[in-house]
């Protein structure tokens, strides 16, 4: 008995691609759940905020860097932000 199929086509490889296409869709399914979950629970997921005396102290710093405020002025304040943790 002779196939009318027998011989051509991809054989194997067409059934490795199919299981590649499918491992890659599956995998980007699982990356955009991940994405939305982490966007919709604020607080999770990333870096935390720092708090606000911090941000107040690197402008303080760059105050200083400048030459807008002098040595002692940076210090003293410096030292307010630090008390105030």
């Amino acid at each position: 008995m002779m196939y009318r199929w027998a011989g051509t086509g991809w054989g194997i490889g067409a059934w490795l691609a199919m299981a590649a296409v499918m491992l890659l869709v599956w995998g980007a399914v699982a990356v955009a759940v991940v994405l939305l979950v982490r966007g919709s629970c604020p607080g999770r997921g990333g870096l935390a905020p720092r708090p606000p005396h911090h941000e107040a102290e690197r402008i303080l710093t760059e105050r200083f860097a400048h030459g807008e405020i002098g040595e002692q002025e940076f210090l003293a304040r410096r030292a307010a932000l630090r008390r105030s943790d």
